[in-house]
């Protein structure tokens, strides 16, 4: 009941920027390249405050156990005051070095302004979109996940006319697009809001910003955020190391790695239901509650895992003709999706085991396995050009690493110092 609302609303946020591309790539070449380089800094900044859901949902969670739905919202509003004041310091930073930023990418000159615009307008929809990200862990720990997910549809709906409308009706070109990015962001910010304040006059939460726990809640994230800078890291490093191999072996690289993010939604829906229902068993002190919720979470990952497995290989025929009509392309892609594929059951323990972790407030165990992780999967990657292997042996790294975090959420999981019950960690 957690899981299913959970993928919808995960599936619907990467509908925003799919929508953007398709109106936006009408108006030309040049729009739709500036529109890429500013939608992946933009996805980069947001990303990077995941914590913001995850660490909320956890916190709220064990309020919700322990009984104290004020005390929950409370901390669900240090959470959103949070998110308020780093959107506030993303724009800060985002506004006077939007060109620079583009010129990182290696923008042409016909592209760059575009992604300057679309950038710097895009940028004062952040704070909605932190804002977002942390009411939705507000909702997700108050066991809500239905919510979230009549949001996101919503939004994206609003989003692609606001889009159409402004871009082609008014005649904006990408500033259009970027203004309904803003406004579709902005309203579905100001519905949780809505949710959340009718939630706290009815408990009689305080709705000030409080000091401490806003600290609290930025202490709580910085494992959270060090563990999501490890393995964007991954992911870069991956990247930039498929590009060596040659442009067949980067373009493969891009397709599998899109169907990886696709799956890993499916996954991850899973691991947010096991930190609404692991804070919500240690809040009430529940230690045994816990462990039998984390057992069959990780059967609900295995058989999963095996079943998007079994669909990759399946789909392999279909699937890659939809991206490329290029033979060295699927030559390269076909055998790497078959690691993909036998990968998926590993992917489904380690998305499960981290979820459990995050809702159980055990932050900085996997800010250090996380760290682990890219420590060894680092020079194995790097070594893949340098002893002559190619796409193949590259995601044969990427399931090292996987196996790897598998390991460390599993052992830790074994060792029981996870649990601890109450209404705070």
């Amino acid at each position: 009941m957690l899981a299913v609302p959970a993928f919808g609303a995960l599936v619907a946020e990467p509908l925003f920027v799919m929508a953007d591309s398709a109106i936006v790539g009408h108006l030309g070449t040049a729009q739709l390249a500036g529109l890429g380089i500013a939608s992946a800094l933009l996805t980069t900044a947001v990303s990077v405050f995941v914590f913001l859901a995850y660490a909320t949902t956890a916190a709220v969670a064990r309020r919700v156990g322990a009984g104290d739905l004020q005390a929950a919202i409370r901390q669900g509003m240090d959470g959103i005051w949070l998110a308020l004041l780093l959107g506030a310091a993303v724009i800060a930073v985002v506004l006077p070095t939007a060109p620079g930023l583009v010129g990182l990418f290696g923008a042409s000159d016909t592209a760059a302004p575009y992604a300057i615009t679309y950038l710097r307008i895009s940028a004062l929809g952040i704070p909605a979109m932190l804002v977002v990200l942390a009411a939705t862990g507000v909702l997700r720990g108050l066991q809500d996940t239905r919510t979230p997910l009549y949001v996101a549809v919503a939004g994206f709906i609003a989003n692609a006319v606001l889009n159409v409308v402004l871009v082609y009706g008014a005649g904006l070109g990408i500033a259009g697009s970027a203004w309904g990015t803003v406004i579709a962001q902005c309203g579905m910010a100001a519905v949780y809001l809505a949710v959340v304040l009718r939630g706290a006059r009815r408990h009689g939460a305080s709705l000030r910003p409080d000091a401490a726990g806003i600290k609290a809640s930025a202490q709580a994230g910085v494992p959270l955020l060090v563990r999501t800078l490890s393995l964007r890291a991954i992911l870069m490093i991956a990247t930039a190391v498929a590009a060596r191999l040659g442009d067949a072996d980067i373009a493969a690289h891009q397709i599998i790695l899109s169907l990886w993010s696709l799956l890993a939604f499916a996954l991850d829906a899973i691991a947010i239901a096991g930190q609404a229902i692991i804070g919500r068993c240690l809040g009430a002190g529940d230690a045994q509650g816990a462990r039998e919720a984390c057992r069959r979470m990780v059967e609900w990952g295995v058989a999963v895992g095996i079943a998007l497995g079994v669909l990759v290989v399946l789909a392999r025929p279909v699937f890659l003709p939809l991206f490329t009509s290029d033979s060295a392309v699927k030559d390269a892609a076909l055998p790497a999706l078959v690691l993909v594929a036998l990968s998926q059951p590993i992917c489904g323990v380690v998305f499960v085991l981290d979820g459990v972790l995050m809702g159980a407030g055990d932050g900085p165990y996997l800010a250090g396995a996380m760290l682990l992780t890219l420590a060894v999967f680092t020079p194995a990657a790097l070594l893949v050009p340098v002893l002559g292997g190619g796409l193949t042996a590259l995601w044969a790294t990427m399931t090292l690493m996987m196996s790897v975090r598998m390991l460390t959420l599993w052992l830790r999981s074994r060792s029981g110092n996870w649990i601890v019950t109450g209404a705070t960690r």
